[in-house]
């Protein structure tokens, strides 16, 4: 059992690495917010109160799914911790063409609407600091 979760903890790991090359964003990013939406879980799902749901450790937006659906990708896939991965990595990559290489583009990922996207991101940074990929702000 142990070794099953090891491999599968290394195979999402590699997933990481993996999409973040394939999209050109950095995979620790990936997952910082991986670890903000979920703490890591593949399985996490989450009914929003305005009726939407997220799926997995990205957790996607079904706002999200008919895109999806258009580009081969069922909404069940997103249970997949990989195909998770690489769809967040996707929409990452929209939002950095939008906004640049920027912290909007990271909090865009949450929400556009400013304050939403602004809070997000210092959630984000706050994981990225914590890890000691950031500096500590003054």
């Amino acid at each position: 059992m142990i070794s099953s979760m090891f491999c599968r903890s290394a195979m999402a790991d590699d997933c990481f690495e993996q999409a973040g090359m394939y999209q050109g964003v950095n995979p620790t990013l990936l997952r910082a917010i991986a670890w903000y939406e979920s703490k890591g879980d593949p399985r996490a799902v989450h009914r929003n109160a305005n009726g939407s749901v997220d799926i997995g450790q990205l957790q996607i937006n079904s706002v999200h799914f008919t895109a999806l659906a258009q580009n081969g990708v069922p909404s069940r896939a997103l249970t997949d911790a990989c195909v998770n991965i690489y769809v967040a990595a996707w929409l990452l990559k929209q939002k950095m063409v939008k906004y640049g290489n920027t912290w909007s583009a990271v909090g865009a990922y949450h929400s556009e609407t400013p304050n939403k996207r602004d809070a997000y991101a210092r959630g984000i940074q706050k994981v990225l600091v914590t890890w000691g990929e950031l500096p500590t702000a003054r």
